[in-house]
């Protein structure tokens, strides 16, 4: 049976997951991110010393920022100051298989999409410390936007055109609230969390026109609070030129990037591919 392993890199905790074949996490290790690179990559090791499970026929890794593909570097994180470090061969040196670097929210959208009818266009956001986004049609990832950055769209806010996550993600609500989302339950600081999300999806429903579109990420947990304050919101700038979508949370919220790496390194290296 091929094992395979993930690696979903967060501006505060990183997660490595063992999965089998079929795609069934059989164990994790959650450790604090680093700021330092060079501390990261001994985190990392140590991890996987002690995963019971050694041998892996692929994985992936999860970023969250802009990535070398063809190099296998990373070039800027927005929450972390790593600069053109080789990630990939440094992960394939301690894990021992082939890794493929992605980006954590193409990785989440295109696990959560393979739950979906095929013919689905997927447009995944995923809301935590920032805003990523990632857009899956026909469970592919659409390469042309493999790198958008959906949560560094500049919107007008208080009269000034600022970063949509500067005043919409996980972050900016403990700024705002001086709570967690989770902590959170009245629905006035609900309707105004939806309504500052709601200026990003109109923009980026009218751009990559999905059939669904799924919210993950920390405060997609709790999507249920928020869900019909930011459906009313968007419907307020339906046209027939830009339908509605249909929202939905992620089936699988804190480990669909985990998922996400299971899918892409067994499409690669799996033993039918």
């Amino acid at each position: 049976m091929g094992m395979y392993v993930g690696v979903d890199i967060g501006g505060t905790k990183t997660l490595v997951g063992a999965l089998d074949d079929d795609g069934v996490i059989i164990e994790r290790i959650r450790f604090a991110t680093p700021k330092d690179y060079s501390e990261f990559v001994e985190e990392l090791r140590a991890a996987a010393a002690n995963l019971e499970h050694k041998e892996f026929r692929a994985g992936s890794v999860a970023v969250p920022g802009r990535i070398d593909r063809e190099h296998g570097t990373v070039h800027y994180l927005g929450n972390l100051p790593w600069h053109d470090e080789p990630l990939q061969s440094d992960t394939e040196k301690i894990l021992r298989c082939p890794i493929i670097l992605e980006h954590d929210s193409v990785l989440g959208g295109l696990s959560e999409s393979m739950l979906l009818p095929e013919d689905k266009r997927v447009l995944y956001v995923t809301i935590s410390t920032g805003i990523g986004t990632g857009l899956i049609d026909h469970r592919a990832i659409v390469p042309e936007l493999a790198d958008s950055e959906g949560g560094q769209m500049l919107l007008e806010y208080h009269g000034k055109r600022v970063k949509w996550e500067s005043f919409a993600s996980g972050r900016a609500i403990v700024e705002r609230f001086g709570k967690k989302a989770a902590d959170i339950d009245d629905a006035a600081s609900w309707q105004r969390i939806a309504h500052d999300l709601a200026q990003g999806f109109i923009e980026l429903i009218a751009i990559t026109q999905p059939d669904t579109i799924i919210i993950g990420g920390s405060v997609g947990s709790y999507f249920n609070r928020f869900k019909e304050y930011l459906i009313r919101e968007v419907a307020q700038y339906q046209n027939p030129l830009v339908p509605l979508p249909v929202f939905q949370q992620a089936a699988r919220p804190e480990d669909a990037v985990l998922y996400g790496c299971y899918d892409l390194a067994k499409a690669r290296y799996g033993s039918n591919a």
